[in-house]
């Protein structure tokens, strides 16, 4: 698999970016918290796309929060590319940038429906633990909020 930088508002992301939001919005409502192309784009956030030979199979971002504190945003497997191990890269490629900028801490919101179980899985995995709200983000129903320390 091979993860590169990538421009949110390239065609090739158009109809994956489109779906993630549309699923979301369909569950959480206003609590979908997801970038759309322009948010990804923005100065802070840095965007990559996986690819599997061609294909375009996921795409992942991390949205710099201050100088020691960087966000998960925007994960998303293309749904022919499920329990592949896109996520799991996808994340591990995030979390392995996050240690090289020197951030302290991790952080990520994620939703409480059932569509949202496997990453939650995936989360805990990589060794996320529940956190109050961090950022600008409220609580509600519908959200959940971790954190991964990263400094020993």
């Amino acid at each position: 698999m091979d993860i590169r930088q990538d421009d949110p508002t390239a065609p090739h992301v158009a109809d994956l970016l489109a779906y993630h939001l549309e699923e979301l919005r369909s569950v959480m409502a206003e609590h979908a918290f997801a970038l759309d192309a322009t948010g990804l784009s923005a100065a802070a956030v840095t965007f990559w796309t996986a690819w599997q030979d061609d294909m375009l199979v996921g795409f992942g971002a991390l949205k710099q929060l201050d100088d020691t504190h960087g966000e998960v945003k925007s994960m998303r497997a293309a749904p022919a590319a499920r329990r592949t191990g896109v996520g799991r890269t996808i994340l591990c490629h995030i979390i392995a940038e996050a240690r090289k900028r020197g951030y302290a801490r991790l952080s990520l919101e994620t939703g409480t429906a059932a569509l949202h179980a496997p990453a939650i899985s995936l989360y805990r995995n990589a060794g996320f633990v529940p956190c109050e709200p961090f950022a600008d983000y409220r609580a509600s129903p519908h959200n959940q909020f971790m954190r991964l320390d990263l400094l020993d």
